[in-house]
């Protein structure tokens, strides 16, 4: 549970993840733009005013999406990345599908492994979810050692799953769930 006086809702020691708000679009977008290098051909994250309108509307209006910003501290919370938790179906299943980007300036520096984490246990905690799940294409070697190095384990292939940039892309399936991570069991 974040201090009182804090503007996140998680921290750790270089980052603290916060959820999107409309106000967050020019440097939002301006990031995206300066990472389609970084990005391309696995992400696409809007990069225009009116893009960013309506995904970030679909992350703070959907009650199925959740979208949290990596900030980095010693940028004065600069946005470092952002973690997207889709799909959230509760009930019996109590899972959510993740997915996530680092902006170029902040890449390979290890923001986005301390807000993935961040966010794991934000998901596992106040949002008592059970079960997370990120599906990545096997060639994007950064983004499956994020999930690994964030105890995600590999559990399956699925064939042409996803259309992105212009074709049907294979994905492997990650997972946690709360046990894994060493969270107690929450019914709803």
């Amino acid at each position: 549970m974040p201090h009182p006086a804090s503007r996140y809702l998680a921290e750790g020691p270089r980052v603290g993840i916060r959820h999107f708000s409309y106000a967050d679009g020019a440097e939002f977008t301006a990031r995206a733009r300066e990472s389609k290098k970084l990005h391309h051909p696995w992400l696409f994250p809007p990069d225009s005013a009116s893009g960013y309108t309506a995904y970030a509307g679909r992350l703070i209006e959907d009650p199925t999406k959740a979208g949290f910003l990596v900030c980095a501290k010693d940028d004065d919370g600069g946005i470092a990345g952002f973690v997207n938790i889709n799909n959230i179906v509760e009930g019996a299943f109590q899972c959510g599908a993740l997915g996530y980007g680092a902006f170029a300036h902040a890449a390979g520096r290890g923001l986005m492994r301390e807000g993935l984490d961040l966010v794991v246990g934000h998901a596992f905690g106040p949002m008592r979810l059970h079960r997370l799940e990120i599906n990545v294409q096997p060639a994007n070697t950064a983004s499956i050692a994020l999930a690994r190095a964030c105890g995600f384990r590999l559990e399956g292939f699925s064939p042409g799953m996803l259309f992105i940039d212009g074709a049907w892309r294979d994905h492997e399936r990650w997972a946690v769930t709360a046990e894994m991570r060493g969270a107690p069991r929450v019914a709803r």
